[in-house]
């Protein structure tokens, strides 16, 4: 996988069962043009932040429920040939016509990763993030996360993902910008953690904060992680 194309959503709960059958008609499709995988993930443990966090980046209401998900593609090319392919699709057409939530405040961006650590096996549970990271410290970021990865993967992560937003597109409602307060010098990552499940994510977790390894020289940090915005999710469909 070299390329992630990344999307956040506000799903009505009611919609649940109408969103995942939604999707699973949309990624037939891009799997169908090129996508290597579709995952699309619904929230579980999704925290307020006091200055950014992800109801706020897509204006979720109180019946609303965010939903992470992600595609996956050999190259930046292949994202874009399938996207050019789905969009003149009529099928796709059709899906679009039925969407089960508001498709002007979902958030996407297409991402080259900097980081993969797979160890394998099978998803149960996703911690996600975005992160705003000013470019010129594109490579501390990056030594940064090289360290933290082989600490989530030591205590219980099969897969941990990093990526570095690429074609981050300025929205009219909301954007990845937006979401972490970007400012003009700064790129946004799009991340996440796999899990076997929730129970080893929980446990995962607790020995992961509690390893010296997890904390860097503070004034090290490569980017403001008051704004990161980050939550947990249940995959509802892998593909």
């Amino acid at each position: 996988m070299t390329y992630v194309e990344g999307f956040v959503a506000a799903v009505p709960a009611a919609n649940k069962d109408a969103y995942i059958e939604h999707s699973a008609a949309a990624a037939a499709l891009f799997k169908e043009f090129g996508a290597t995988r579709v995952v699309e993930a619904w929230g579980d443990d999704v925290p307020d932040g006091k200055i950014t966090d992800f109801r706020r980046a897509v204006k979720a209401r109180p019946d609303e429920v965010i939903v992470f998900s992600w595609h996956e593609y050999p190259s930046k090319e292949a994202a874009d040939a399938a996207y050019e392919k789905v969009m003149s699709d009529p099928r796709m057409q059709a899906i679009g016509a039925a969407m089960p939530f508001d498709g002007k405040r979902m958030i996407y961006g297409g991402f080259t990763p900097l980081s993969i650590k797979n160890a394998g096996g099978k998803t149960g549970y996703v911690d996600g993030s975005l992160m705003p990271v000013p470019a010129s410290r594109k490579e501390d970021y990056r030594d940064l996360d090289t360290r933290i990865s082989a600490v989530l993967m030591e205590h219980g992560a099969t897969r941990v993902v990093d990526a570095w937003g690429d074609h981050v597109p300025d929205g009219k409602v909301t954007d990845y910008k937006g979401a972490v307060l970007a400012s003009g010098d700064e790129k946004v990552t799009f991340s996440w953690i796999e899990w076997p499940s929730k129970e080893v994510r929980d446990a995962g977790w607790e020995k992961v904060i509690a390893d010296p390894r997890m904390y860097p020289d503070p004034d090290a940090m490569p980017y403001d992680e008051k704004r990161r915005v980050h939550g947990g999710f249940v995959p509802v469909l892998d593909m």
